[in-house]
């Protein structure tokens, strides 16, 4: 039996796009809990990061050169530390619990090396 993935687009076979994904999910629901006021302060700015992540990620998969590539992932990178950084400030507001704190700690740095890892193997491919 074919899954609907089986055909379509290379991003879709990366551990680290499936993860992205995910995470932006569950960065939604949390900030679904936030105070309104936050709406456009920090739950806009965490879930437009979350979705940077995987859309960059998307979008460097489909570069042709391993720089081009390199240099999506790396945008990626770099949107997993503002999220990690907007965590930290939720947690000093109170919006986001210590437990919270940790977990998505752990998931953001589990991606921060995937990524480390996709951006290195693009550069070798380039040289």
């Amino acid at each position: 039996m074919r899954r609907e993935h089986d055909e379509g687009f290379g991003f879709e076979r990366l551990d680290v796009w499936r993860k992205a994904v995910a995470f932006a999910g569950k960065v939604y629901k949390l900030t679904s809990a936030f105070p309104r006021e936050e709406v456009f302060g920090i739950t806009s700015q965490l879930r437009r990061a979350c979705v940077s992540v995987a859309a960059n990620v998307a979008e460097g998969s489909s570069r042709s050169s391993g720089k081009d590539q390199a240099r999506f992932f790396e945008i990626a990178y770099g949107s997993l530390n503002e999220i990690a950084t907007m965590f930290y400030i939720g947690q000093a507001q109170g919006l986001i619990g210590d437990d919270e704190l940790a977990d998505a700690r752990a998931e953001i740095l589990e991606m921060c090396k995937m990524l480390s890892g996709l951006r290195r193997s693009a550069l070798k491919a380039e040289v």
